[in-house]
């Protein structure tokens, strides 16, 4: 049985990421946060030993845990463990699972996640980094960018809190889109972020 909101005890300025690859948006929190007293980057969770994002975190001196499919849906490990934490806010980095939900019910509207392109095109179950930029590409799409919102049941339908925009090219391949998409990523998300634990305050 999932805890509700109003029963989970937690400190709104801890912060756990989740991510399931390079975890170079991960890395930007670090980076970002590293010098803040408020904010506590506490925890970096992944659901891929093989993760490089676990060495980003490790470069930082923030703990890992890893986890299985069967940890993830069938049990209330994860969740307990961001418990163990006091984690009050989960930001999503990369992580291509879709979240169980205990942990939506227990954070809600305390978790986020960021979208390679501007919601709602694009999005939904297996559009997820280079998929997201080859189909924008073949769309023939002006303009792509990037979309952070909060995280429910459903792939990409949560309440969208930000979008940046980036130009698109009739001559840009989807690696040119991707790393223009992936420095909007690095710049916003971190303050958005920061800006949705102030309003929680």
């Amino acid at each position: 049985m999932a805890q509700k909101p109003g029963n989970l005890k937690v400190t709104n300025q801890n912060i756990a990421i989740f991510a399931s690859g390079s975890g170079s948006n991960a890395e930007a929190f670090f980076k970002y946060f590293g010098g803040n007293k408020n904010i506590n980057i506490c925890l970096l969770l992944t659901n891929n030993k093989h993760a490089f994002a676990i060495q980003r975190a490790e470069k930082f001196g923030i703990p890992s845990v890893t986890f299985n499919r069967h940890e993830f849906y069938e049990t209330d490990g994860v969740l307990n463990k961001l418990k163990e934490h006091n984690i009050g806010f989960i930001v999503l980095a990369g992580f291509l699972w879709k979240i169980p939900l205990n942990l939506i019910d227990s954070y809600h509207r305390r978790m986020v996640n960021i979208h390679p392109a501007l919601l709602p095109k694009f999005g939904g179950k297996g559009m997820y980094g280079m998929h997201v930029h080859e189909a924008v590409v073949k769309a023939g799409e002006k303009e792509s960018g990037i979309t952070i919102h909060y995280v429910t049941e459903n792939y990409d339908e949560g309440e969208i809190i930000f979008q940046e925009k980036c130009d698109v090219a009739s001559s840009d391949s989807p690696e040119m889109v991707a790393r223009n998409v992936q420095k909007l990523e690095h710049k916003f998300y971190p303050e958005v972020v920061e800006k949705c634990l102030s309003a929680l305050k």
